[in-house]
């Protein structure tokens, strides 16, 4: 017998095959090949007989919470922690909806009354959305949301680009910024934001061995989608934060390559070798105190690209910076560099009277810590990692 329908899993003997429209999975529980055989012509003759059930079948007898923690405990080896912790708080109103309902007798019109029931709770679409996700997931792998498809779509979605400060709006953010110590770290994520474009998960990920502080760069290895890794110059404001971040880190003893340049911390113990979690309390603090409540982190992105824009940078030069871009946040920043000039031509017609300003991103003055560098060579003299090569002595070296 050809193995073709068999395949092993770690030693067991597994196979599938079709009876009458029905996929049956199935273990043979032997790691011989003749056995195997024999197992298969067994199983096949039960199917026809009708005394085999599929999985899908057998899964969609369950009750809904059952079968859901299953599903993602199934899942979880191909999920990031945060994406479980993600999943789970999706699954709790559809665990109390729900609870023990037969997977199999889940009907469309137990759907709507679901969307129904958390639209009257005052539940955002995109939320409901989310959560339909997760219930879609169970349901295809019982072989049931083929009947559903065509009737339980998505709820409208209103996409947010996001939002740009005003000059005033920013120079209030970055004094508040300042006021307290307990909000250092958050500041120091929002100089980087405002002058990378990076999201949060990206500097969140930033470990020191993507920092080349010979081409003052980053690489940004961690993001939202392969479009988003990357290359980023580093201006004064971003390399000042970058050599402050740093000699925090040798404080706390955490230069190492794989160390992160924002480490965890709980409990006043700092961990370099695992990434923070949030700056979630203090960013929230440091904007109320700043009078921009509404200001998402998330917004620090759209101000960079907004500021790149008004500079007249190509799409091309927006994308290589800021990595991912919609066709409608490119189409947004179009209308951004028509009325940045505009308002340009306007102060030109009314000879010299002040009426907007088109913002640059790139400081033309450059802020060198010469003492930070020198102690940086230091530190990172006889280390091979061809991406943090210590500044050396050779042509073009930063100064110490």
């Amino acid at each position: 017998m050809s193995k073709q329908g068999f395949w092993r899993r770690e030693k067991t003997w597994w196979v599938h095959f079709t009876v009458n429209g029905q996929r049956f999975r199935q273990s043979t529980e032997t790691s011989n090949w003749q056995d195997a055989q024999a197992k298969k012509k067994e199983l096949v003759a039960k199917a026809e007989a009708g005394m085999l059930t599929p999985k899908s079948r057998e899964f969609a007898r369950l009750g809904f919470s059952e079968a859901a923690e299953k599903q993602l405990s199934d899942r979880l080896p191909t999920l990031a922690q945060r994406s479980i912790q993600t999943e789970r708080e999706r699954l709790k109103p559809l665990h109390r909806f729900f609870g023990e309902q037969r997977v199999s007798r889940i009907s469309h019109d137990v759907i709507r009354d679901y969307i129904r029931e958390r639209k009257e709770s005052g539940v955002a679409n995109k939320t409901v959305n989310l959560e339909l996700g997760v219930l879609r997931g169970v349901l295809k792998r019982a072989k049931l949301w083929q009947s559903f498809s065509d009737e339980i779509k998505p709820l409208p979605v209103e996409h947010e680009i996001g939002r740009a400060m005003s000059p005033d709006e920013r120079e209030r953010l970055e004094a508040a910024a300042l006021a307290k110590p307990e909000w250092q770290n958050a500041r120091w994520a929002m100089t980087l934001a405002l002058n990378t474009t990076m999201r949060a998960c990206e500097l969140k990920g930033l470990q020191w061995r993507d920092i080349n502080f010979i081409d003052r760069a980053l690489t940004v290895r961690k993001s939202k989608t392969d479009a988003g890794k990357r290359v980023i110059p580093l201006n004064a404001e971003a390399w000042e934060a970058i050599l402050a971040l740093y000699h925090r880190a040798q404080k706390l003893g955490g230069t190492e390559s794989g160390h992160y340049v924002f480490p965890a911390c709980e409990n006043s113990k700092t961990d370099p070798t695992k990434p923070q979690k949030s700056w979630r309390s203090a960013w929230r603090s440091l904007r109320k105190s700043a009078n921009l409540s509404q200001l998402r982190f998330h917004d620090l992105r759209h101000h960079a690209i907004t500021e790149l824009a008004e500079s007249e940078a190509s799409d091309s030069t927006i994308m290589s910076i800021a990595g991912h871009v919609s066709r409608e946040m490119l189409e947004h920043y179009s209308h951004i560099r028509l009325e940045a000039k505009r308002d340009a031509l306007d102060a030109l017609s009314r000879r010299g009277r002040q009426q907007g300003t088109v913002t640059n991103l790139v400081t033309s003055t450059a802020v060198e810590d010469v003492s930070g560098l020198a102690t940086i060579r230091k530190d990172w003299s006889g280390r091979e990692d061809l991406n943090l090569r210590p500044p050396g002595p050779e042509p073009g070296a930063l100064p110490g």
